[in-house]
């Protein structure tokens, strides 16, 4: 029987990885992301897990002990944030080469300098190109259902995933989250059984091998496949999940977008709010939408240029920059809608860089800009910004 239960997103994604039960979790604390592994660890020493928790002395310990758990033929987690995830990422790379199905849950949070510790996307948008899936939530709820969804698509094509949440605003934040009953979480995930592990001794390979100019290229080039194969297997994946839970999880969610003439593009938390202005705006019988994209990497490129197809106009909101080139958002927006004969324009927006707080009068005046056609193609608009 499905339950209700108070709790923040950190708690929520804490939940889920107690159902996962991951043989190996390496753990090292970093705001905002501690509550996550504070409340697992608790599950631990109250026995409602079977996994062995570490306990390492850093970030970079962390993903490589799950590393080396996971290439011994185990499942494994970790967690972190913002300097956190950078100080990860020399093993990021070695996870998605190994092809390992690690799965990450991370605290979205600003990266110095200056010291911040509150929201903004520059630390996963940092690791972007490390040959991770990226999946991206709007709600405490999301954060947990978004666990089990990120496990399966990991091990059905052998690569590792992360799962973000945004830093206070959803991780320490308190919502109404049902939990699936334990027993039902089991049967959805399902035993692990790696084909390959390194501890089958009966059957033995070389793990992180050396590959100069003879194979390397052709290693990078079946993590691109892999990457593919994603986009292939999401739907039935989610269709399975979704007969759990009866919640749906679309690699792109839309809302009001059946006849919508602009829309708003944007990640996790701050969809949310886009929903509450755009249901007062429509109240109002202007024609407006929001598309958020749950899915971040593997980028659904076709599913976007069908669903913008026949808007005028689209803002693109990012929670992090680019230095030197476009946000990374929108440059995603923009290559996939590169090839359309006729495609809606679109404004370039960043905000909320450091935790700064995006109010409903700054999207009214977004989405009144985008009626007006009064769009900026070639300029960013710093939404929030003081002058």
């Amino acid at each position: 029987m499905n339950k209700y239960h108070a709790l923040i997103g950190a708690e929520a994604a804490a939940h889920a990885m107690r159902q996962i039960d991951p043989c190996v979790v390496a753990v090292y604390p970093i705001t905002p992301q501690t509550p996550i592994i504070e409340t697992f660890s608790k599950f631990a020493a109250d026995g409602k897990v079977n996994g062995q928790i570490i306990h390492v002395e850093s970030e970079h310990s962390a993903l490589s002990a799950a590393v080396g758990a996971q290439a011994a033929g185990v499942r494994s987690m970790t967690a972190s944030a913002s300097a956190g995830l950078a100080l990860m990422y020399e093993i990021l790379g070695v996870a998605s080469g190994l092809r390992l199905p690690i799965v990450a849950n991370i605290a979205n949070r600003a990266l110095s300098a200056p010291i911040n510790i509150h929201c903004d996307h520059s630390d996963s948008m940092g690791v972007r190109d490390s040959g991770w899936i990226q999946i991206y939530s709007e709600t405490a709820q999301e954060a947990y259902d978004h666990n089990f969804l990120a496990l399966k698509l990991a091990e059905k094509v052998m690569l590792p995933g992360m799962v973000m949440q945004d830093g206070f605003i959803t991780s320490h934040c308190m919502e109404n989250v049902e939990l699936l009953a334990d027993e039902s979480a089991r049967e959805f995930i399902g035993d692990y059984s790696p084909a390959h592990s390194l501890l089958d001794v009966q059957n033995p390979i070389t793990v992180g091998a050396l590959q100069l100019t003879d194979y390397y290229f052709e290693t990078k080039r079946q993590q691109v496949k892999a990457m593919e194969k994603v986009d292939e297997i999401y739907d039935d994946v989610e269709k399975m999940l979704r007969a759990y839970t009866k919640r749906s999880y679309p690699k792109l969610e839309t809302y009001f977008m059946e006849d919508a003439q602009t829309a708003i593009i944007v990640l996790n938390s701050t969809a949310g709010t886009a929903k509450a202005v755009c249901q007062k705006l429509r109240k109002k019988n202007f024609k407006v939408g929001v598309i958020k994209p749950r899915l971040f990497l593997p980028f659904p490129q076709k599913e976007l240029v069908k669903i913008v197809k026949n808007l005028k106009s689209i803002a693109v909101l990012d929670r992090a920059l680019s230095f030197g080139s476009d946000a990374p958002l929108v440059k995603e927006v923009k290559n996939a809608l590169f090839g359309m004969k006729k495609r809606p324009k679109i404004q370039s927006c960043v905000f909320g860089l450091g935790g700064r707080d995006i109010f409903e009068k700054e999207i009214e005046a977004l989405y009144n800009d985008l009626i007006d056609d009064n769009i900026k193609e070639n300029k960013v608009n710093y939404i929030g910004l003081r002058q």
